[in-house]
């Protein structure tokens, strides 16, 4: 199952997954990402894009990411986790489409 973003669909995806006998499944590129590490992933990136300077290289960003994971607040986290009662319900109501989270 993938969302039919491009990686999934590389050249070498497609051969790996016939080699093992993996039959893709129909999965919508619309469908929403109810998965809260998706969200503190986001938030990761964010913070670190915001870091000036940069990270200019490989363990640069490793340290950043880790100082900047340190650093989310445990409430946000909270929130994003207490939030997937609404998160589903929006998702049920779309049809799975498009919410605002």
């Amino acid at each position: 199952m993938d969302d039919n973003a491009r990686p999934h669909r590389a050249n070498i995806v497609d051969e790996c997954l016939q080699s093992e006998d993996i039959t893709r499944m129909d999965w919508p590129a619309y469908s929403p990402d109810l998965n809260p590490i998706e969200h503190v992933w986001d938030m990761l990136g964010r913070r670190i894009a915001a870091r000036q300077p940069p990270p200019t290289c490989l363990p640069e960003l490793r340290r950043a990411l880790l100082d900047e994971g340190c650093n989310i607040p445990q409430d946000q986290i909270d929130n994003l986790i207490l939030s997937m009662p609404r998160r589903c319900k929006a998702c049920i109501a779309s049809s799975g489409r498009h919410t605002p989270y």
